[in-house]
């Protein structure tokens, strides 16, 4: 599983390219109409919704409260120092449970039984594969102490106690959120963007004239707000430390 996990953390970026592209091959529904009812495509778009954004919010928490250095070195696992405070300290990896729920979210948000049944759990096996790989560099490297880490942090599920004290102690930097995630962000509401007025006539009364305005205007939004935080980022105007 190590040497698994060190290969794809070598394209783990290229992994969610194939993970949004896969969103659009066409699939039985999880929702139904014969299940659910006239309105069951509401089902998806609640509980999709609520669960990528929730993904979304974690990754928030976990760079704008204490700031990792991601990427490794020479696209190897690497790390400079063993990072245990904000949500660090609540679970060991907050960043990739918030990949997860982001892609399971878009997933049930798509209402794809092929997405959810082949490719999340493909997805879930690579991350699992990525974080032993990071697991032996740190235990290689931080020995007793990143045992004691992980005695007392749980690797998956992420501990809500003292979350309120964690923020509390923390200062949440929004600039080093955004900064470090306009790109992320950019393409996941464009992907949330491209499903529910594609997946979902209904939203727009099968207006097909409706839709591709939508389109136009939420696509041209998010370009120019993309590109404004680019230039900030590129100009120094903005800074995220």
């Amino acid at each position: 599983m190590i040497s698994i996990g060190n290969f794809f953390f070598k394209y783990r970026n290229q992994l969610f390219i194939f993970l949004y592209i896969a969103l659009f091959i066409p699939s039985p529904n999880i929702f139904t109409p014969q299940v659910f009812g006239p309105r069951y495509y509401l089902w998806p778009i609640i509980i999709g919704l609520f669960v990528t954004v929730t993904g979304q919010l974690i990754r928030g928490a976990s760079i704008g409260l204490v700031y990792i250095v991601r990427g490794g070195k020479d696209k190897k696992v690497y790390a400079e120092d063993l990072v245990t405070q904000g949500m660090f300290n609540h679970g060991r990896n907050p960043l990739y449970v918030g990949n997860i729920l982001m892609l399971v979210g878009v997933g049930i948000l798509s209402n794809s039984l092929l997405y959810m049944a082949v490719f999340i759990p493909l997805f879930l096996f690579i991350y699992q594969a990525i974080v032993l790989a990071e697991e032996n560099f740190l235990r290689g490297k931080f020995g007793a102490q990143f045992d004691a880490y992980c005695t007392r942090v749980n690797r998956w599920l992420i501990n809500p106690v003292g979350l309120g004290h964690t923020f509390q102690t923390h200062d949440f930097n929004a600039a080093r959120w955004i900064l470090k995630e306009y790109n992320t962000q950019f393409v996941w509401l464009i992907g949330i963007t491209l499903i529910l007025l594609f997946n979902y006539p209904e939203l727009t009364n099968s207006n097909t004239d409706l839709r591709n305005t939508l389109l136009v205007a939420i696509l041209g939004l998010l370009t120019a707000v993309y590109l404004f935080v680019k230039y900030l980022k590129k100009s120094h105007k903005w800074v995220a430390e």
